[in-house]
C-alpha cells in the first residue's frame, strides 16, 4: 500500500525542483504530495524491488529511485485516486550522475583470484615434493625402498579421491550462500591440514598412527583444492568483461605454476643449505609450516572481496537450487563428463613430468635432489610463459582451437620421453621438462574459462569444480604410482604412452564440446 505524506504547500524547495522536470502533464487535483511506494517491475528489471518516491507539484510527477546509483525521472502515464503510478519507459537521467562502479575491481580480482589458488597449489605441491624425496621413509615401515615410494605415491593419489567430495561440498554452499565465503572456508582447511602434516610425527615416533594420520590430512588437502580452484575461476569470469574471460581466467591458472615454483624453489634452497640427515629429520617441514603465514595472507586478500554481480543477480533474482550436485548430475552431466576428460592432459603432463619424474630422476637417472630441483624450477617457467599466451589465443580465437593444438602437441610429446630421458645428457632432460610443462600450459590456460562457460549460474560452482577434479581422478591420482609400474614392467616408453593416451582422450572430448566463447554467463 502507498503511503502518502502531505507536504506544506509553502515548500519553495520541491516546488522549484518540480518545475525542473521535462515533460507537461494536466495538474493533478492533489498536487502537493509525497507518494513513497515499491514499484512492481518485471521480475527480469534490475530495478525490481527498490523504493520508489513520487512527488506530486504543480508541473510533471517526478519518480526518483532512491537507492540506485544514479537517480532516475521517469514519465509518468497517470497518478490515480489512490497514488498508484503506472509508469511508461525511461524519459531521462539526469546530465550530471556519477557513473557506475563495478562492484570488485579488475586488480583486486586478479590478486583474490591469484593469490589463493597460488597458496592452495603450494600447499598441494609441497605435498607432491615431499612424497618423492621423504615421506616414505619418514611415515612407513622401513621395508624395501620401492615399497615405501609405493606407498608414498599411494597417499599423494588419496587427495584426488578427496577433490570431488571437496567440489561438491564447496560446490553446494558455493552455489547457494555466494563465491566468496566459500573460497575462504576452503583456503582456511587447506592451510590447516597442511600446517598438521608439517607438525605430525613419523613412524619411529608414533608407529601405525602415522600413515593413518597423514591420510587423514591428506584427504583433508584434497577437499579444500576441491573447493578452491571452481570459486576461484569463477570469482575471475563471472566479473570479465566480455571478450576477456580467458584473460581474467588466466590470473587462477597462474597459481600452479607460482605455487610449484615457489614450493620446489624452497625445497631447492633447504637441500642446498641443509644435510642429508638435517633435511631427512626436520628440514622438510619447513615448508608445510610455512603455509600458516601464506593462508593469513590469502585470508586478507580474499575477506576484502565482494559477492560476484553475476551470482548477485542470480540471488536477486531467486534463481538458485536447492540441491546443486543433483541438478548437475541429472541435468547436465554431459558437459560435467566432457570437461573432465578435457582436463585429463592437463595433469598427466604434469604430474608425470614433475612428480614421477623427480621420483625417477633422483633414484634412476642418479641426479641430485638439488640438480633436478633446479631443472624443475626452470621448466616450470615455460608453464607460466604458455599460460598467459594461450589465454590471449583462447579469446581471439576460441576454446576449442587452442585446445585441440595443445593436445595434438602433447599426444606426440608421449614419444619422446623415453629418448629425451634416457639419452645421458642433462639438456634432454631440461628439454623433455619444458616441453611438457610449456604444453601443460597451453593446454590449462583456456579451462579457466571453458569450465564455468559449461554451465548456468545456479549449478556453475559445482559444476566446474566437479569436472576439474574428475579429471584429476584419472589423469593424476593414479599418475606416478603407475608410472612406477609401467617402468618396470616396460620402460619410460610405456609411460610415454600413458601421457599419449590421455592426451587423445582430452583431444576427443574436446571435439565433441561446443564453442563456448561468446556464450553469454
Amino acid at each position: 500500500m502507498p503511503e502518502n505524506r502531505a507536504l506544506p504547500a509553502g515548500n519553495s524547495r520541491d516546488r522549484r525542483q518540480s518545475r525542473q522536470a521535462r515533460g507537461h502533464v494536466a495538474e493533478h487535483p492533489r498536487s502537493h504530495l509525497q507518494i513513497d511506494f515499491c514499484l512492481q517491475i518485471d521480475p527480469g528489471d534490475t530495478l525490481a524491488s527498490r523504493p520508489i518516491r513520487v512527488t506530486l507539484l504543480d508541473a510533471l510527477p517526478t519518480i526518483t529511485i532512491m537507492n540506485a546509483c544514479r537517480s532516475t525521472v521517469l514519465a509518468a502515464r497517470r497518478v490515480d485516486s489512490q497514488g498508484i503510478c503506472m509508469i511508461s519507459t525511461p524519459l531521462s537521467r539526469e546530465d550530471n550522475a556519477a557513473p557506475v562502479k563495478p562492484v570488485n575491481s579488475a586488480t583486486r580480482i586478479a590478486t583474490a583470484s591469484f593469490i589463493g589458488t597460488a597458496i592452495e597449489f603450494y600447499d598441494f605441491y609441497v605435498y607432491a615434493t615431499a612424497a618423492a624425496l621423504v615421506i616414505g621413509p619418514v611415515f612407513f615401515p622401513q621395508t624395501s625402498g620401492t615399497a615405501q615410494m609405493l606407498s608414498s605415491f599411494l597417499t599423494f593419489g588419496i587427495a584426488f579421491l578427496a577433490r570431488p567430495l571437496g567440489s561438491a561440498l564447496f560446490g553446494h554452499f558455493g552455489d547457494r550462500i555466494g563465491r566468496k565465503s566459500t573460497l575462504v572456508a576452503s583456503l582456511l582447511l587447506m592451510g590447516i591440514c597442511t600446517t598438521l602434516i608439517g607438525i605430525l610425527p613419523g613412524y619411529a615416533t608414533i608407529g601405525a598412527w602415522a600413515p593413518i594420520l597423514l591420510c587423514v590430512l591428506r584427504f583433508g588437502q584434497g577437499l579444500g583444492l576441491g573447493g578452491e580452484w571452481g570459486g576461484a575461476a569463477l570469482l575471475a569470469t563471472e566479473n570479465a568483461p566480455k571478450g576477456k574471460r580467458a584473460w581474467f581466467g588466466m590470473f587462477p591458472q597462474l597459481g600452479p605454476s607460482i605455487g610449484f615454483l615457489a614450493a620446489n624453489g624452497l625445497f631447492l634452497a633447504l637441500a642446498m643449505t641443509l644435510t642429508d640427515e638435517q633435511f631427512r629429520s626436520w628440514g622438510w617441514r619447513i615448508p608445510f609450516l610455512l603455509s600458516a603465514v601464506l593462508v593469513m595472507v590469502g585470508l586478507y586478500v580474499r575477506l576484502k572481496l565482494e559477492e560476484t554481480p553475476v551470482f548477485a543477480k542470480a540471488m536477486a533474482h531467486h534463481q538458485r537450487v536447492s540441491l546443486p550436485i543433483v541438478e548437475t548430475f541429472s541435468q547436465h552431466w554431459r558437459p560435467m563428463l566432457l570437461g573432465a576428460a578435457s582436463m585429463v592432459v592437463c595433469y598427466a603432463l604434469f604430474y608425470i613430468s614433475t612428480v614421477f619424474s623427480l621420483s625417477y630422476g633422483v633414484a634412476t637417472l642418479g641426479y641430485t635432489r638439488e640438480t633436478f630441483l633446479g631443472l624443475l624450477c626452470f621448466a616450470v617457467l615455460f608453464m607460466a610463459a604458455a599460460t598467459p599466451l594461450a589465454a590471449l589465443a583462447s579469446d581471439r580465437f576460441g576454446r576449442k582451437p587452442v585446445l585441440i593444438v595443445g593436445g595434438v602437441l602433447a599426444i606426440l610429446s608421449g614419444f619422446t620421453m623415453e629418448p629425451l630421458l634416457t639419452h645421458g645428457s642433462t639438456w634432454a632432460v631440461a628439454l623433455f621438462l619444458c616441453i611438457e610443462l610449456f604444453l601443460m600450459g597451453i593446454t590449462f590456460a583456456p579451462m579457466g574459462a571453458l569450465l564455468p562457460e559449461l554451465f548456468p549460474t545456479q549449478v556453475r560452482y559445482t559444476g566446474a569444480s566437479a569436472a576439474y577434479n574428475l579429471g584429476g581422478i584419472v589423469g593424476a591420482s593414479v599418475a606416478p604410482f603407475f608410472a612406477q609400474k609401467l617402468v618396470a614392467m616396460g620402460g619410460l616408453s610405456w609411460v610415454g604412452g600413458y601421457v599419449s593416451a590421455a592426451a587423445l582422450i582430452s583431444v576427443l572430448a574436446v571435439l565433441s564440446l561446443k564453442e563456448t566463447r561468446d556464450r553469454e554467463l
